[in-house]
């Protein structure tokens, strides 16, 4: 019953999100009736899914009694403890006690569960008397093997029953500062975060409940993978997104090629940014000149540079400074016509007072040749007009980037209207911190009619209420008697009513740039470049991050090579930590990919792996012209050993397009999912068995060549192929 249950409020969720995406394109910016049934389902989901997996999952002998311990808390009707919250402090021996320091634990029991039934029991005896050299840092061993070595869905599965000793030491290290996490290929760092993630809304409640927490990762697919794993430990306040959907109301899924990303990517644009601003701060060549009700007016070269420097030396940003700008034009046009139609022609002297050039002044702002000139000179700008009008033409690129070769600039140049791509979006961000907001007149007028439409409907309400009651006619005017419309008005109520709607933190934070998150989450981080780290540096005040990466496997030019050199400058000092055994990556693979890790830097040591598989990497080499065919028969052939396991198939970027019909997205009798990826899109993922498809293609075709093999090559959790590829 409960999973037919699950079944049908996921169809549900997924309706009504549709729906709400068109209300959405429909009436943009516009709360609706669907985006509160998309909370509740995804509340009610959360609710149900750390059910169906098994609420509790081990129990904890100690000397001072027994505790169960799940991923929830619950107590009886006495507030006595029933069930122990994976992170309160009271569980925390559960990841932490060994053999050699027990503490008070003398037992502790992983309980296996299907759904609602126990499928088995794993007892460890933590005895005083055991061995004091004995060092393992493996907790639970039993159970976290059976963790690694199950099938993989497509989906992240929780670690709440497996945490190790170190990973919960940076899971519940403290809020405040930023903490750089380090590991190589599965230790567990992506778990880490999210757990962490977990912990922090728990401990931290109060901080956090109202400004939510972000994570970042590398792309959709990951975020994908990822995204039943907080909402299974019941958190719902955490908005997950790459760096390319992070500006609202953009969807960046343009490819360009990597030198252009990296040239984004640089800090430079800071300076490119403002200055294609500036270049869109005009002066005539001579004069320039308007028909008015006045007649023809003419304004000089140099009374519009007056003008210009009037704005810029006002100190405000570009959007703010143009009433500046705009001021300071009509006062000199206001002249020009006092001068014709007020200058005493006996005398010579002006008959008109400040009054007049004021009424004059008022009356030019609202000519349309005079707005048009206004628009040319110092046009309202928004960033998306701004960074299009920049990258579509040489001659502003040219302009604003006067560093960059033909060659550079040619690469940034793209035809109008083409999309964004991941990397314009942080330059998108810079560019709205250094315009400034400008007032959008029909954004205004639109959220003028809904809130005119809030208070009428709940002035029906109002009305309602008050036909309801039943006031004797002697009573209406009896001080004592309060009535709604004592305490609240339509208007109020209506905004209310928006208050209190459905959204979660982390729907009302996606909609709104200037969001600052209680924490950030960094996956992958090390792909980030600087212009992406400026963005997201914006998007938190008190500097609280986990960042988590492997420098090893770089795969962005323009990404992190250095942690002290990309965020220092920011935030200050760092905490560092490290990961140092891969429980993904099984001994056999691990010794494969060390080989290229050496190629990267001799310096480097790749992590311990935490168990061998007795399965070695095979490796094969196929003529180009029976690649497709070939590959089939080894697909099949790794589904048959994984069982409804996942497959992994990596390629070079330039056979995707040739080889991804082999893709098979969810499973058929055969066997489980098969899916055909680059390598960019396997960051963070994790297959039952990897095929690893022409490792020369995808070092010469990579931008960073053996990071991405590197990456590659540690994907798999059990069985591990490579294809070389002959022409």
């Amino acid at each position: 019953m409960l999973y037919n249950r699950l079944d049908e409020l996921r169809e549900r969720l997924d309706q009504r999100r549709d729906l709400a995406r068109r209300e959405e394109d429909e009436t943009p910016g516009r709360l609706t009736h669907r985006d509160n049934m998309v909370a509740m389902y995804s509340s009610r989901l959360a609710q149900l899914d750390a059910v169906e997996n098994g609420l509790c999952f081990g129990r904890l002998d100690s000397t001072g009694g027994t505790n169960y311990i799940g991923r929830i808390g619950l107590f009886d009707p006495q507030r006595e403890p029933l069930l122990i919250d994976w992170r309160a402090e009271a569980a925390r021996s559960f990841y932490t006690a060994t053999a050699a320091r027990p503490g008070d634990v003398t037992l502790r029991r992983h309980i296996h569960t299907s759904h609602r039934e126990v499928t088995g029991i794993s007892d460890e005896v933590l005895d005083l008397s055991a061995p004091q050299d004995d060092q393992s840092t493996i907790t639970g061993e039993a159970a976290l093997l059976a963790a690694l070595d199950a099938e993989r869905s497509g989906r992240m599965r929780d670690i709440v029953e497996t945490i190790q000793a170190e990973q919960d030491d940076i899971i519940r290290a403290p809020l405040d500062g930023t903490l750089i996490v380090e590991g190589g290929p599965g230790t567990g760092k992506t778990a880490v975060a999210l757990h962490r993630a977990a912990y922090l809304l728990y401990e931290y409640r109060e901080q956090l409940a109202s400004r939510g927490v972000l994570l970042i990762g590398p792309n959709t697919m990951f975020l994908r993978y990822i995204s039943e794993v907080l909402p299974g430990l019941a958190e719902t306040d955490v908005l997950l997104r790459t760096i390319g959907d992070l500006y609202p109301g953009v969807s960046a899924d343009r490819e360009e090629p990597d030198e252009a990303a990296a040239i984004k990517g640089s800090e430079t644009m800071v300076e490119v940014v403002k200055a294609a601003i500036a270049d869109r701060q005009r002066l005539p060549e001579t004069e320039v000149d308007m028909d008015t009700e006045y007649g023809r007016l003419v304004l000089d070269r140099a009374a519009c540079a007056r003008a210009r420097d009037r704005a810029r030396d006002s100190g405000k940003l570009h959007n703010a400074a143009r009433p500046v700008f705009e001021a300071a034009m009509i006062e000199a046009l206001a002249e020009q016509v006092a001068e014709r139609i007020g200058t005493d022609p006996l005398g010579g002297e002006n008959l008109l007072d400040e009054d007049d050039l004021a009424e004059i002044g008022r009356e030019l702002v609202g000519e349309s040749d005079v707005q048009a000139v206004l628009d040319w000179l110092w046009p309202k700008l928004t960033p998306k007009l701004l960074i299009s009008g920049l990258l579509s033409s040489r001659r502003r690129i040219a302009s604003a980037a006067p560093h960059l070769t033909e060659y550079q600039c040619g690469l940034l140049l793209r035809t109008p209207y083409s999309g964004w791509s991941p990397a314009d979006v942080p330059l998108l961000d810079e560019a709205a911190e250094l315009l400034g907001s400008a007032e959008d007149k029909t954004a205004t007028a639109a959220a003028e009619r809904r809130r005119q439409e809030r208070a009428e409907y709940a002035q029906g309400v109002l009305d309602i209420a008050m036909g309801s009651r039943s006031i004797d006619v002697e009573d209406e005017d009896d001080p004592e008697i309060l009535l709604a419309t004592d305490l609240l008005d339509a208007a109020l109520l209506g905004q209310r009513h928006v208050d209190v709607a459905y959204r979660t933190t982390a729907e009302r934070a996606a909609a709104d740039r200037t969001w600052t998150f209680g924490h950030i989450v960094v996956d992958e981080a090390q792909e980030l470049s600087p212009m992406a780290w400026r963005m997201l540096l914006r998007r938190t005040v008190t500097k609280s991050m986990t960042v988590v990466g492997d420098l090893a496997q770089l795969g962005d030019l323009s990404g992190t090579t250095s942690w002290s050199e990309a965020l220092e400058p920011h935030v200050g000092r760092l905490r560092h930590r490290t990961l140092s055994v891969s429980y993904r990556t099984p001994a056999e693979i691990m010794a494969e990919a060390a080989k290229v890790l050496v190629r990267i830097d001799p310096a480097l040591t790749p992590p311990t792996a935490a168990r061998r598989t007795g399965v070695e990497p095979w490796r094969r080499e196929i003529d180009d012209s029976e690649l497709f065919i070939r590959l089939a028969g080894l697909i099949d052939a790794e589904r048959s050993e994984v069982g409804r396991g996942s497959v992994g198939v990596v390629v070079p970027n330039g056979r995707l397009a040739a080889l991804e019909d082999l893709a098979v997205p969810d499973g058929d009798d055969a066997g489980g999912p098969v899916t055909v990826l680059t390598v960019r899109r396997a960051k963070g993922l994790e297959f039952d068995a990897v095929i690893v498809i022409d490792p020369d293609g995808i070092s010469s075709q990579s931008p960073r060549g053996d990071n991405d093999l590197y990456v590659a090559l540690t994907r798999a959790t059990r069985r591990l192929g490579v294809i070389d590829v002959s022409s």
